[in-house]
């Protein structure tokens, strides 16, 4: 206990003595403690924080590839190294990067004299392999204006060396490798585990190749979702080779061997032997290097972040195209992701301003409820009712319900190696009748009528065949009506969106092929999609969502959920409550 000292009051009598308890006195002290350091926080920031950054002669764009790449760029958090030095928090100020920031970046670097080149820092940003071709191509756009690009790391990621063999000169740590090994895809398998524990996942879908409820009920894959793996695994890997092929002089033949030598535990002479890489270089000793391709030690570099901050010139067109970054999971409500509640608030933001004529939807998303996607593909036809264009600019990733409010549009874009498709519904619905007679739980109740009780039922006892009938009713009618609007808006038959549909994931040039997307191409090319569509001369971007809020960060604070700890969420999420969901599983390709 915490005690505060007796002392007289204004008659001279003692004053009673107060307690504090444990709990209240750490909730003060932590409560200070956060408010001197929030406060001395915001007063440096706001000391040292810069509007804007002035472009000066001899700048090299320093693109840092770290962190984890993001659609869109948010503000810098002002309390970010408050809020991780606050005890028991688990804040971490998480590198994220914003694909817009790169992509404006590398324009800027392409047009602007003072700039002189690029220095790409750095081998393991996370990304789709999607993402690594968009800033890949974007940085051969670059190379037109005859200026260099230098790419140096102390590992190369699969994705990030992708992207570095654009590069004149590829320089490796000694120490270093190339992650030059194929790739792969490996999933968890949950069925044994929750025998043991005595739940089983009820399982009601559409499609063959849905295959984001097969580690709940099976303990390996498919042979269908093993063929759909492999087929863009083959796709994707096919676009490294042929891409780093021509940028290193490497042959097919010479690739594979490479890769089936596992480069990434080969030695550092041994990458410069086999052609992945130019130098060795230590990263301390980047700058002698630099100094050569600048023709002076008196250059500056600029990091994405501070380079984004220099000023850009401002269109003062009247007309608007609006572009909505639709990032993450679909979901009704919600912190993150794409939750349709804050959509639905941005759409009639955007139907209220008259000024802006054409809209981009820039979708990077696996999927989610089928419903939130219902609604949002819904408020995209209402926006369509107002004359006002929409396209869709595909991620990395527009997959199953990412595909459902994306199909509504009037043109669809995707990169070579997006993937997209997954058109399918899934349902699950946890069983724990044994867990209930391993731990002694009983169930009863009453009920008005026949299947008052039929959660109760599904959940506790397990479905009877009745039960699954009608929930597999429900799944179905679920899946006719995803077929049915994506038919609307691709302007094809039902049947034909069935026969390509079955949950099936398919790459971005597949899907062209069979009529899923219109066009290869990045965001920019959707933006010049919609300003087509609308007739437009002159226009102006606004860009939406709003950034997060720093202050929405101090929300953070106190999350100390352990990466095992959401693993175990991950699967309860699926065991909590019957729902239904359009939604592809995890890939993770390595």
């Amino acid at each position: 206990m915490i005690f505060i000292s007796n002392t007289q009051t204004p008659d001279g009598q003692p004053r009673p003595r107060r307690r504090i308890g444990c709990l209240g006195g750490c909730l003060i002290f932590f409560a200070v403690y956060f408010l001197c350091s929030a406060i001395i926080g915001w007063i440096m920031g706001d000391m040292f924080a810069t509007s804007s950054v002035t472009l000066e002669d001899k700048t090299v764009y320093r693109l840092q590839l770290k962190g984890t790449l993001v659609e869109q760029a948010q503000e810098d958090n002002p309390f970010a190294s408050v809020l991780s030095s606050v005890p028991y928090s688990n804040y971490t100020n998480t590198d994220n990067v914003g694909l817009d920031d790169i992509l404006s970046n590398i324009r800027l670097a392409k047009n602007d004299d003072k700039i002189l080149g690029i220095w790409l820092d750095g081998g393991r940003l996370a990304m789709t392999p999607a993402g690594a071709k968009t800033i890949r191509d974007a940085l051969l756009d670059f190379k037109t204006s005859g200026k260099w690009i230098v790419a140096s790391a102390k590992n190369y990621g699969a994705n990030n060396y992708y992207i570095a063999t654009v590069a004149d000169r590829i320089c490796l740590d000694p120490t270093g490798a190339v992650d030059w090994n194929g790739l792969s895809v490996t999933k968890m398998y949950y069925t044994r585990v929750m025998e043991k524990i005595g739940v089983e996942m009820q399982i009601l879908k559409v499609g063959t190749f849905k295959s984001a409820v097969e580690p709940f009920f099976r303990t390996s894959m498919s042979d269908a979702d093993r063929e759909q793996n492999k087929q863009f695994l083959d796709g994707i890997w096919g676009e490294y080779k042929t891409a780093v092929g021509a940028s290193r002089h490497l042959t097919d033949a010479q690739l594979e061997a490479l890769a089936d030598r596992y480069m990434g535990l080969q030695s550092a002479k041994e990458q410069v032997k086999a052609g992945l890489v130019d130098t060795l270089v230590y990263g301390q000793d980047m700058d002698s290097l630099l100094r050569i391709y600048c023709g002076t030690k008196d250059f500056k570099t600029l990091t994405t972040s501070k380079l984004a901050a220099v000023k850009r010139p401002e269109s003062k067109a009247k007309d608007k195209v609006a572009v909505l970054y639709l990032e993450g999971e679909i979901s009704e409500d919600g912190q993150d992701g794409i939750v349709s509640q804050d959509v639905l608030k941005t759409f009639k933001k955007i139907a209220k301003d008259d000024d802006i004529k054409a809209l981009v939807l820039r979708v990077n998303s696996p999927g989610g409820s089928a419903d939130a996607s219902e609604q949002i593909w819904h408020a995209i036809q209402k926006i369509k009712a107002d004359s006002i264009p929409v396209v869709v600019s595909m991620g990395g990733l527009a997959a199953s319900g990412g595909y459902y409010i994306s199909c509504g549009a009037d043109y669809i874009y995707a990169e070579p190696i997006t993937l997209t498709g997954s058109i399918g519904i899934f349902g699950t619905i946890p069983n724990v009748a044994k867990l209930r007679d391993k731990i002694g739980l009983d169930i009863d109740g009453v009920s008005t009528n026949q299947h008052a009780d039929l959660e109760a039922n599904m959940i506790y006892k397990g479905m009877n065949a009745e039960e699954r009938a009608m929930m597999q009713a429900m799944i179905e009618r679920g899946y006719d009506l995803f077929t049915s609007r994506c038919a609307e808006g691709r302007h094809v038959s039902q049947d034909y969106i069935k026969s390509v549909g079955e949950g099936r994931v398919w790459l971005g040039a597949k899907a062209k092929e069979i009529g899923l997307v219109d066009e290869m191409g990045n965001i920019d090319n959707a933006i010049a999609k919609a300003v087509e569509l609308a007739g437009l001369e002159s226009y102006q971007l606004c860009y939406y969502p709003d950034v997060v809020d720093p202050y929405e960060e101090l929300l953070k604070m106190f999350d100390n959920t352990t990466d095992e700890e959401k693993m175990i969420l991950k699967v309860k999420e699926f065991c909590s409550k019957p729902r239904v969901m359009a939604r592809m599983d995890e890939i993770v390709i390595k």
